[in-house]
């Protein structure tokens, strides 16, 4: 995967300063993080024989996947506008 530069001023035309920015990006990675973990637990409790004691599996080339980082894919959201997020009401 190559390294792309994040635009600074797609980021300053929608958040009032970078603090707020990063905070709102890292809970959109936040988020995607655990609904991965979420999806992984889920199907392997779908997978497991209950009863049996089976071998760990191994990840071979044909059935490793490669994903798309959880920070890379939230700061595409956030610059596309697909993250909503509000301050809290005792924040000036």
């Amino acid at each position: 995967m190559a390294i792309k530069t994040i635009p600074l001023r797609e980021v300053e035309e929608k958040v009032e300063n970078m603090y707020e920015a990063v905070a709102v990006m890292f809970g959109q990675a936040r988020l995607e993080l655990a609904d991965r973990i979420l999806d992984k637990a889920i199907q392997d409790v779908e997978s497991d024989e209950y009863g049996m004691f089976d071998e760990v599996e191994e990840t071979t080339p044909e059935t490793y996947e490669e994903k798309e980082k959880v920070t890379t894919s939230a700061i595409g959201k956030f610059l596309e506008g697909e993250v909503t997020w509000r301050k809290p009401d005792n924040i000036e």
